[in-house]
């Protein structure tokens, strides 16, 4: 009798092994691919940007200028590996409108344009990254 249940045993372990890798482990898994990708960013700090010499060729921030309706969320990633912000206003006179903090690298931040008009920004740690989003 007891080299039953110990059979039984292997046989129920062995099965329920069989049956976790067969199934994913998490709920995400299952989702349908368009639901799990989301917009990665609207805006991008680029590599290398933490250097003057991006503000010459206008890529410290891509696209530097956005034009945005009235009620859109605008998404800036730090793509680079320094740390970087996005602060309304421009270098030396911010304005309290938005304000990152650090940007760690890989990291996001959104902002939703509620009212219309030319809002520039810039990156508190390096003066030369400037940027602007237009809202109509």
């Amino acid at each position: 009798m007891k080299k039953i249940i110990i059979s039984i045993g292997i046989i129920l372990v062995v099965l329920l092994a069989v049956i976790a890798v067969s199934y994913p482990a998490g709920e995400e898994e299952n989702k349908p691919e368009e639901s799990q990708n989301t917009i990665e960013a609207d805006v991008i700090m680029p590599t290398k940007v933490s250097r003057p010499g991006c503000e010459e060729t206008d890529s410290c921030y891509i696209p530097s200028i956005s034009n945005v309706k009235q009620g859109q969320t605008i998404t800036w990633k730090n793509e680079d590996v320094a740390f970087h912000s996005v602060t309304s206003g421009i270098y030396g006179s911010p304005t309290p409108l938005f304000d990152s903090g650090h940007l760690d690298p890989e990291q996001k931040f959104s902002f939703t344009f509620d009212e219309k008009g030319s809002f520039d920004y810039f990156c508190t740690l390096h003066p030369w990254m400037a940027g602007k989003v237009i809202v109509e």
